[in-house]
């Protein structure tokens, strides 16, 4: 893997439509795996709550739902959308289904793992709501547990977010 930012990948939104993540350059952005029947799920909230409170100061969340734990995201890209508006109003962008792990997995998240592996430096995601924090020129910054709470990353965004 030779891409030394985020900003080189190219992502498929949950509409359908390819989406540079380049065009993120000089946002702060919090890329997260979810999935719509975790127990972790009602992290949706806190996740929309902290975009809302800092989007306008350059706080970008991107959604990246995914099937490979537990089966807990079985549903299409229609159902996973309307599942994430009329249960929590996300007003963040969401994208299509993706493999977070194994040799299919999403070259962003390939990236993602490699740059910030997680605790003794195991690279593979553990559970859906891992999230990693990438700075304005698409470097990863900080990586989270699933148990993280978005609240408990407020801080960290706050912080970079002056």
């Amino acid at each position: 893997m030779t891409a030394t930012s985020v900003h080189a990948f190219e992502a498929k939104t949950i509409d359908g439509n390819t989406q540079s993540l380049g065009d993120y350059r000089g946002k702060l952005l919090l890329i997260v795996n979810v999935a719509s029947k975790c127990g972790f799920t009602p992290q949706y909230k806190g996740l929309e709550q902290l975009y809302r409170k800092f989007k306008d100061k350059g706080l970008v969340v991107l959604g990246f739902p995914c099937d490979q734990f537990g089966h807990q995201e079985p549903g299409d890209e229609n159902e996973i959308k309307n599942f994430c508006s009329l249960n929590y109003e996300v007003s963040f962008p969401m994208f299509a289904k993706i493999k977070v792990n194994g040799d299919d997995a999403h070259p962003l998240y390939q990236h993602l793992k490699q740059t910030k592996p997680g605790l003794l430096g195991t690279e593979g995601i553990k559970w859906n709501f891992t999230k990693f924090l990438v700075d304005a020129s698409g470097h990863v910054v900080a990586r989270y547990a699933p148990t993280d709470t978005p609240a408990s990353i407020e801080k960290d965004v706050a912080k970079i977010l002056g």
